[in-house]
């Protein structure tokens, strides 16, 4: 039996970002990783300028090789049916278009913690004073004892499956998938992240270049066709954008958690053992993660120190620190947020000042129907009631998280 002080499972950035605040308080901490190192992850690579203010200020300057071409993004574009476009820059200026094979690999070396990669998590039992986990490599099983867990394996989360059987049940899922093709001509400034707000495509619908290649990707409801999806979007962005690409070389996707940043239905975990970074749900409202699972990886090693010190239970500890990310994010969701303030890192108002009032109506039309895809999954009241209950208050209310 391994024993430490703290098994994050997951070497993901919300995985480093714990890491290294529990690393350099002086405690043992072992990272689990089913994958050999460094290993692929499925990612647009595009970072915010708080993801970036992040990585600077805690692990230093990015290398080269965590750098994908172009190596930075210098904000988003929004696309509508009306064909009105508008182009906001970040804030914080150019950003880092990462290559999270590397740049993952390179923030876990960084946080100091101790790797066992090709190592698989396959359940743990929570025993009050501290938690075993059962782990499997190359066939064989290993046994971790540690004082807390902290869950960082992303959106289909086998911890949150081990401490909430039922959790993938209670919220609808996505499939999100993405294809690279050769560029013939694509007028679509490299430089910007574009996103569709269109019905017809999909419910998260986007394109950006990356290494010579322009990605085209589409997300929908699990269960839809994913390549009828895709050519319908390639289809598209030959009829309206002029955009003209080769046939895809490789393609990828995954199920993705989408929803309950908009909707305030967060998971963090029960007893010694924390969910941190997507898996808890982030997700700001460019699909962009990877800010928010930084920073609420760092708060949950944080609170693991933090309750140590004060010998408070943990998960208490945690969700009063988790609450100013989770206000934060979803603020990012919150529409009398984004009509009456900036809680984006690229200034959508004042984008949208710049149109005519013909483009604005249009735009607001599109948005409108746009949110309307959504209609199904009821979230229309539960996004509406923690707006109003955010008036009131200085955050969220914790009562609908796990």
């Amino acid at each position: 039996m391994r024993t430490s002080d703290v098994v994050i499972v997951g070497a993901s950035l919300s995985g480093a970002a714990a890491a290294k605040r529990l690393v350099d308080a002086g405690l043992e901490t072992v990272i689990l990783e089913r994958q050999e190192l460094p290993r692929h992850k499925i990612c647009s690579g595009i970072l915010s300028p708080r993801g970036h203010r992040f990585l600077l200020e805690n692990f230093g300057p990015l290398p080269r090789e965590a750098l994908h071409e172009p190596t930075s993004c210098k904000g988003v574009t929004f696309h509508f049916p009306s064909m009105v476009s508008m182009s906001m820059d970040f804030f914080g200026g150019t950003t880092p278009h990462l290559h999270r094979k590397f740049s993952d690999h390179w923030a876990i070396k960084q946080s100091g913690a101790e790797v066992h990669d090709r190592t698989s998590f396959v359940g743990l039992e929570d025993k009050g004073d501290h938690v075993l986990v059962t782990a499997r490599k190359q066939g064989q099983d290993i046994l971790y004892k540690a004082r807390t867990v902290i869950g960082a394996d992303g959106p289909s989360s086998l911890v949150i499956r081990s401490v909430y059987p039922d959790y993938p049940k209670q919220i609808p899922w996505f499939f999100v998938g993405q294809k690279f093709h050769d560029i013939v001509d694509c007028p679509l400034d490299p430089q910007y992240f574009h996103f569709w707000f269109h019905p017809d495509l999909g419910h998260y619908t986007w394109s950006h270049a990356r290494d010579g290649q322009q990605i085209v990707g589409v997300g929908f409801k699990r269960g839809d066709n994913f390549d009828a999806r895709h050519k319908n979007v390639v289809r598209y962005l030959a009829e309206k954008h002029h955009v003209r690409l080769s046939e895809h070389t490789s393609h990828e996707g995954c199920a993705e958690n989408f929803g309950p940043s908009l909707i305030n239905r967060y998971v963090f975990g029960k007893g010694n053992v924390l969910i941190t970074g997507q898996a808890s749900g982030f997700l700001n409202m460019i699909g962009e993660g990877m800010s928010c699972t930084l920073h609420s990886g760092a708060l949950a090693g944080e609170a693991v120190v933090e309750a140590g010190r004060r010998a408070r239970p943990v998960q208490e500890v945690y969700r009063r620190m988790i609450a100013s990310e989770v206000r934060r994010t979803t603020d990012q969701w919150n529409p009398l947020k984004i009509a009456f303030g900036r809680p984006h890192e690229a200034d959508f108002p004042a984008a949208l000042m710049k149109l005519s009032w013909r483009e604005r109506g249009l735009v607001l039309r599109d948005i409108w129907r746009f949110i309307l895809l959504y209609k199904e999954f009821k979230w229309g009241r539960q996004i509406a009631l923690a707006a109003a209950q955010r008036l009131a208050a200085a955050g969220y209310p914790g009562g609908r998280w796990l």
